[in-house]
């Protein structure tokens, strides 16, 4: 299989208590399947360590680079840094809180070649119950309000060949960009492979499905919809 440089990238926020093996792991990764490549922290200005954990692995390994947010720009801002700051041939990313195992990298890497981006998709969600449920409503929305081809919008697993980002524009600050990057991908008739991975229970709560939150991203898919309706 040829060997393709690439960058890798985690978004940060409250991922203090995962981050640095998340760093390690995908370097370890990184160093039998690349012979170029980058690990990229997005510290999105959050609360904790993230940031400091990042700048002190920078310090011991030259491959490993810190962005940081002075402020906290939303999940879709953490990609937007992350996608427009890769350098190499592909762009890898998961989220920092270590629900996805990055070595599972390996299992996206063979279809590369003939797709422009593979996705992974849950092969079984490890969450609360209402999270689940919540999370297949929200799915099933988009999908059917945006007429998305894939099978999984959320799966934060992706690889992406790095020139798909000289075709889209990214514009989304929140949780909703996903949503905007697959439509992109689908309008501009880029070629998906989805590939099942697993899924881990998550380290810590989450703020996200606070009733103010889920309102606000209903709102925001409406907002995105039209936006695109009339571009």
């Amino acid at each position: 299989m040829k060997k393709y440089s690439i960058s890798a990238f985690f978004p940060a926020y409250g991922d203090e208590k995962t981050i640095g093996k998340m760093v390690l792991d995908m370097r370890e990764v990184l160093e039998k399947i690349s012979d170029d490549y980058e690990i990229i922290v997005v510290d999105d200005g959050g609360p904790d360590r993230s940031g400091e954990i990042a700048d002190e692995l920078s310090k011991k390994y030259k491959e490993v680079k810190v962005i940081h947010h002075e402020k906290n720009r939303g999940y879709g801002g953490a990609l937007k840094s992350g996608f427009y700051n890769s350098s190499k041939e592909l762009v890898f990313y998961t989220d920092g809180d270590a629900q996805y195992d990055v070595k599972e990298i390996n299992k996206l890497l063979p279809y590369i070649e003939d797709y422009d981006v593979v996705n992974g998709y849950k092969i079984k969600r490890h969450d609360p119950f209402y999270r689940i449920v919540l999370g297949r409503i929200y799915h099933h929305f988009v999908k059917l309000l945006f007429n998305l081809k894939i099978k999984d919008v959320d799966c934060d697993f992706r690889l992406i060949k790095r020139k798909v980002f000289d075709v889209i524009k990214l514009e989304e600050d929140g949780g909703i960009i996903c949503v905007e990057l697959v439509k992109k991908l689908n309008k501009n008739k880029f070629r998906i492979k989805e590939v099942p991975v697993h899924h881990y229970a998550r380290d810590g709560g989450s703020q996200f499905f606070k009733l103010s939150r889920i309102l606000r991203v209903f709102r925001d898919v409406v907002k995105l919809r039209f936006k695109l309706w009339f571009k």
